[in-house]
């Protein structure tokens, strides 16, 4: 570090190259504390003998130097003090490395006006210029070959062949191109060298449409500098890019009812993809009408004279309502239910589909017809609740994709539910390929997007997604205005005195066991425990399974039971979820006496016709009010507006898998306000864990979702601070 006693400070000026050499200069000078504006060359201090202290002070300031930039120590060992040359490579280093070093010693630099930070950066960009060969003349699709004449630039210059290996000659990162000085890797020019090289190459219109979202297969060192392309082809890639651009698709006459104007622009979108063979997820907000847009494009195709069938997979809970709406909707559509022990295989299926336009059926049929449904040449392939593909490596998701047909679509209200990885897996059977292999997106996605959520990389992944995913929010008021608003409260509920000596007890056995237990029996005994705590803090008859009383031991179920009676007294209707079936049948008899009135219990066991008929009731009958729902039975595919009540007695801890069961009553159709209460025991660890699920509610929305399993990955101490009773919440 230099004194503070000196009375001067020393300065370094690089100066570029005045002509085509490759000489630069580091200037050494002084500025002189008493006229700071005033530089002069060290070489007039060092040259003057009768400056002995001057001489002695910028001595002593170069020697410093010379330990951060050896080549000052050449040039005193030469006996100079007003500066010295180096080549291209060694200002590159000065300017990145020792410049930072000398100001952070106390010295000034002086650097050329078009370096900043680390210098004028650029990167090369590969361009192509896309356009139909010969042999493609006529109709374009997805398959019609294409010519790609590949170009590099840099900025927005184009670069030629020769300039690229003027620069490899080079062998710096500091380069001189048509008069200006950038920063650019030899890793870069070497694969700028290589893709020219290529000249001209061919594809298809999917491989343009794929690099035009900066996907296709571009060398990595290189910028993505987009397709230029005919008028045609441009019109195309631009309306996948920006989809306000499409315009109106024409109803299909066979289309009864009226589409609202968000609804016309997804059928429009859905409509595009479909001409151009491309996949997309319609991940419009629950209760927005997929299911209706969906329908009028099967009704346009047919309208069209095309023959193809399509196969729409669905839960087995909504199989009935997708008979229902398309009978509502397009009456004349041809749907076939493949449902129930009567159904068709092999041959005979066949001969069942040729005569149909639609063939409704559920996921898990399919595994088991899965060699029948191959064999059928399929028109188009339509995911409903398309998260049950979210694994791709279960035998579900082999299934599904292994299904040929000439388009795709997903249609989810959660089209990322849980991670990354789930948006990959529906994106592979929408579009085979198109965001690489598993592993390469999680080397060039996932990863990176974890270690950094906000970065560029989860910008490029928005990019490359977005034109195949559609997702409008029903909250939104300029998509829709007459869906009234959802109010959602939290009920804090006390515990009984019962549930806190059995919460107490739980948690201290568990505790012991964890203590001398790891790996996967300390991950399993972490969930059990989790599923014991939530049926303390549901119901100690839950939790003992006793068959004992149930009146008075739940501070959940007291408070529960004070809501329901003001409800059932303005005659509105509730909606109570669980995630378990034993809860379920409790509520059931407990409400039912404490209302002294019927209550519905539909959960994973009740028959399709049972089903329908509670759905029916509790839509028609003004004597039933109170229809019970387990989590998973319920919690997708069925319409129920006549609740304006929700209540999530137990807790999922997955936000999208409780706004889905929310959204049987918030949804098109419901015409007042819907109150949605999630109760939670205070002072536990479901107030504790409600608490984090919050804050990383706007993360969830995105690309991460929450469960319990991140609970196993805690330490004992922590696990302890968020499972511990609060003892003053006991009632």
């Amino acid at each position: 570090m230099i004194t503070t006693t000196s009375p001067f400070r020393l300065s370094f000026r690089i100066e570029e190259p005045e002509d085509d050499s490759d000489i630069w200069h580091i200037r050494y000078l002084v500025r002189l504390k008493d006229d700071p504006s005033m530089l002069v060359p060290a070489d007039i201090i060092w040259n003057d003998t009768e400056q002995t202290k001057l001489r002695g002070h910028l001595f002593f300031a170069l020697g410093q130097a010379a330990e951060i930039c050896p080549d000052i120590s050449k040039n005193l060992s030469l006996g100079g003090a007003g500066g010295h040359t180096t080549d291209t490579e060694g200002a590159y280093r000065f300017l990145v490395d020792e410049a930072e070093a000398l100001r952070q010693a106390g010295y000034d630099v002086i650097v050329p006006s078009w370096w900043t930070g680390r210098g004028n950066r650029r990167r090369l960009t590969a361009k192509a210029h896309v356009r139909s060969t010969s042999a493609s003349s006529g109709i374009l699709n997805m398959n019609s070959i294409m010519q790609f004449d590949w170009e590099v630039a840099l900025g927005d210059d184009t670069i030629s062949m020769e300039e690229l290996e003027a620069m490899a000659e080079l062998k710096s990162s500091l380069v001189r191109t048509r008069g200006m000085w950038i920063v650019v890797s030899a890793e870069d020019i070497r694969a700028a060298i290589e893709l020219l090289k290529k000249g001209h190459t061919r594809g298809s219109l999917r491989d343009a449409v794929q690099m035009e979202m900066g996907m296709g297969a571009i060398p990595s060192e290189l910028e993505w500098g987009g397709i230029s392309s005919a008028d045609d082809l441009s019109d195309i890639m631009e309306t996948i890019k920006d989809h306000t651009t499409l315009e109106d698709a024409i109803q299909p006459a066979g289309f009864v009812g009226d589409l609202r104007p968000y609804q016309q622009r997804g059928y429009s979108w859905l409509s595009f993809l479909r001409r151009w063979g491309l996949g997309g997820c319609l991940a419009d907000d629950m209760g927005l009408g997929k299911t209706v847009q969906m329908l009028v494009l099967l009704q346009a195709d047919c309208e069209s004279g095309y023959k193809k069938p399509a196969l729409l997979l669905c839960p087995t809970s909504v199989i009935n309502n997708w008979k229902r709406e398309a009978a509502r909707f397009v009456p004349d559509l041809r749907v076939m239910i493949h449902h129930g022990s009567g159904r068709t295989r092999g041959e005979e299926m066949a001969k069942s589909v040729a005569g149909c336009d639609v063939v409704v059926t559920s996921y898990g049929l399919l595994l088991r017809d899965v060699e029948s449904m191959q064999k059928i040449q399929w028109g188009g392939v339509i995911l409903d609740e398309a998260q049950n593909i979210k694994n791709s490596e279960t035998k579900q998701a082999h299934a599904v994709r292994s299904i040929q047909s000439e388009y795709r679509f997903a249609l989810t209200g959660t089209p990322v539910e849980n991670s990354l990885t789930d948006m990959w897996s529906i994106m592979e059977f929408l579009n085979p390929g198109f965001l690489g292999s598993r592993e390469s997106f999680r080397k060039r996605f996932l990863l990176p997007i974890q270690s950094d959520p906000d970065g560029e990389v989860i910008g490029k992944l928005r990019r490359a997604t977005g034109p195949f995913i559609l997702r409008r929010l029903k909250t939104d008021r300029t998509i829709i205005s007459d869906l009234p608003d959802k109010i959602e409260i939290k009920e804090y509920c006390s515990m009984t005195k019962e549930q806190a000596t059995l919460y107490a007890s739980v948690l201290r056995e568990a505790e012991l066991i964890l203590a001398e237990t790891n790996g996967i029996k300390r991950r399993g005994i972490i969930l059990a425990t989790l599923s014991k705590l939530k049926q303390v803090c549901n119901h100690p008859a839950h939790f003992l399974r006793d068959n004992s009383a149930i009146l008075g031991r739940s501070g959940k179920m007291e408070r529960l039971r004070e809501m329901l009676e003001e409800v059932a007294e303005s005659g509105d209707k509730t909606l109570i979820f669980t995630q378990f079936v034993e809860m379920g049948h409790i509520l059931k008899q407990y409400i039912q006496e404490a209302l002294g009135r019927e209550v519905l219990f539909l959960h994973g066991g009740t028959t399709r016709r049972q089903r329908d008929i509670m759905v029916e009731r509790f839509g028609d009958d003004d004597s039933v009010q109170v229809l019970v729902v387990s989590l998973k039975a319920g919690g997708t595919g069925l319409n129920l507006t006549a609740a304006n009540h929700v209540f999530h007695f137990d807790r999922w801890w997955n936000p999208a898998v409780e706004d889905q069961a929310t959204d049987r009553a918030f949804r098109i159709g419901q015409t007042r306000n819907v109150q949605v209460r999630k109760m939670i025991c205070a002072g536990t660890f479901e107030e504790k864990i409600d608490q984090m699920i919050e804050q990383k509610k706007a993360m969830a929305e995105s690309v991460v979702g929450t469960g319990e399993a991140w609970l196993t990955e805690m330490s004992n101490d922590e696990l302890h601070d968020i499972l511990a009773l609060s003892q003053e919440v006991v009632a």
